[in-house]
């Protein structure tokens, strides 16, 4: 596994520390042996500034070659088009926007040499409630959810969105006791006018569709952001596209099944996501059986009685899928797999012990 060369990262607009100058697509390209060249996202450029202040630090404290790190600013379009156009980048890092992403995507593509794009584009990251699961216990997901969604304001890429329950009384217990926790949610700051401004046009675009039921509706001024829970049927959301569109903020959508059938052609339906999540208990292991073929086809990353919005850096995870949650299924932008994005595989026949790398020696 060989470095492939300079590695182009777009910091993100959330996660100023964690996932933007020194975050996780700069560590792996680092940690594969390729030099990083970081965006900054306007967002936070002094952060973005003042991390890279301290890799600078670490690189001249460590004798490591300067050209290892570079961070370049700048909030136009034509710096992050000459960045991925550059003819000495060879892959590119990116988590923002499927409008944003998919450009870039497209410009690596458009190359007189295409180089490989790995970007996170969005994620509604669906919840299947399975009947005996909600029958007992289906307040306690409904609060369990409420406190998931609205975590940092509603601002993470696994942030749960959706979920899926049949019709019934033990449904409609779920979803009162999900509107219940989330009127004691105060207001929160979001991290920039553009997302609060983005999440004020997300729940427009639910209040102008029919038949989707308003459940919880709540008006956010400026940056803070105030939650809101929607309710529809399956055949509307199937029909619908705009709804299955992220929505970045501390927004639910509950869609509602007649039963395991309508569930299974519902699952089906979704398109490709971060995470995919089964509560569910022992009588229910038929159901999610049947589901897994799809959800697995579905997402990157399948759990069972959680919630999805923690990423652990951990060797098992995955955190990616299928198109538009990433532009390519078979990465993971977080966990120790994250490394193989920026390596090569070269294979070597014959070759005397003095032409092989040192450590195959």
């Amino acid at each position: 596994q060989r470095p492939i060369g300079p590695v182009a990262v777009f910091g993100a607009s959330n996660f100023p520390l964690a996932f933007s100058t020194a975050g996780g697509d700069t560590a792996s390209a680092l940690a594969a042996g390729c030099p990083v060249v970081v965006k900054g996202h306007s967002a936070h450029p002094g952060t973005g500034e003042i991390v890279a202040e301290a890799i600078h630090a670490a690189i001249t404290k460590t004798g490591v070659h300067p050209g290892t790190f570079s961070l370049i600013q700048g909030g136009k379009r034509d710096v992050g088009q000459a960045l991925v156009q550059h003819p000495l980048i060879r892959a590119v890092g990116f988590t923002g926007s499927l409008g944003g992403g998919r450009a870039l995507f497209d410009l690596c593509a458009q190359r007189p040499e295409p180089i490989p794009f790995f970007g996170e584009l969005g994620s509604v990251n669906p919840m299947f409630l399975l009947p005996e699961a909600v029958k007992a216990r289906g307040a306690a997901i409904g609060e369990g959810w409420a406190a998931s969604l609205t975590m940092g304001a509603g601002q993470f890429c696994t942030n749960p969105g959706i979920a899926v329950v049949e019709m019934g009384e033990a449904g409609d217990a779920f979803v009162s006791a999900a509107a219940e926790a989330l009127k004691g949610v105060t207001t929160q700051c979001m991290l920039t006018e553009g997302i609060a401004d983005a999440y004020k046009n997300g729940k427009q675009r639910f209040d102008t569709r029919n038949p989707v039921r308003p459940v919880l509706t709540t008006e956010s001024e400026g940056r803070n952001a105030s939650p809101n829970l929607y309710e529809t049927d399956a055949e509307t959301y199937l029909q619908d596209h705009a709804l299955g569109e992220e929505v970045f903020g501390p927004l639910g959508l509950v869609v509602r099944v007649s039963g395991p059938d309508e569930m299974a052609q519902l699952a089906r339906g979704f398109e490709g996501q971060l995470t995919c999540t089964l509560h569910m208990d022992e009588g229910d292991t038929g159901l999610a059986q049947r589901l897994m073929p799809v959800l697995e086809r579905k997402a990157g990353r399948l759990l069972v009685n959680g919630f999805p919005t923690g990423v652990e850096v951990a060797d098992a995870m995955v955190h990616g899928g299928p198109y538009p949650a990433s532009t390519n299924f078979g990465a993971t932008s977080v966990g120790t797999l994250a490394i193989r994005r920026f390596l090569r595989p070269v294979c070597y026949q014959n070759l005397p012990d003095a032409l092989l790398p040192e450590d195959l020696r």
